[in-house]
């Protein structure tokens, strides 16, 4: 098997909704495409109140609607994050802000905004944590299409 060919860590506030969505997402449309091998493919939150945790049950019930698996556990992001991936996408200028902060002198990941691969222009994708599941099939959908964006711009 040949070493992954990218690595990419999605970060938002607390690792269970948008991040892991994400993860959730990316893996699934790269097993669809045959190339689990040449990805690592992780996600994390800037804060540690969910650490260990599943992801919110609204996020997982519409992963699970769309037949999408979730196994994620909640971590926190660390120094290393900054070293073993190639790229670390936020979900808004708050967590970009808050892992420029974090980042540690040595680091090789380069730090985007994942809505800037959204075709629709919408950069910022909305944290539906205080919202209803609805909130959340936004956020899944606006994730799904960056998802599908961001892959297409790899290849």
């Amino acid at each position: 098997m040949a070493d992954p060919e990218m690595s990419v860590l999605f970060v938002c506030l607390g690792n269970i909704c948008r991040s892991p969505t994400s993860e959730a997402i990316l893996r699934y449309l790269v097993k669809q495409q045959g190339k689990e091998s040449q990805w690592i493919i992780d996600s994390a939150g800037i804060g540690d109140w969910h650490v260990g945790k599943r992801s919110d049950p609204r996020g997982l019930s519409i992963l699970k609607r769309h037949g999408i698996p979730n196994e994620h556990l909640a971590r926190q992001v660390c120094p290393d994050d900054f070293r073993k991936f190639q790229l670390i996408l936020a979900f808004d200028e708050s967590n970009v802000e808050d892992l420029d902060d974090f980042r540690p002198k040595d680091a090789t990941a380069k730090v985007e905004l994942f809505g800037n691969y959204d075709p629709k222009g919408e950069e910022i994708i909305q944290d539906p944590y205080y919202g209803n599941e609805e909130d959340f099939e936004v956020m899944y959908k606006h994730c799904y299409r960056c998802c599908e964006e961001f892959l297409k711009k790899q290849q």
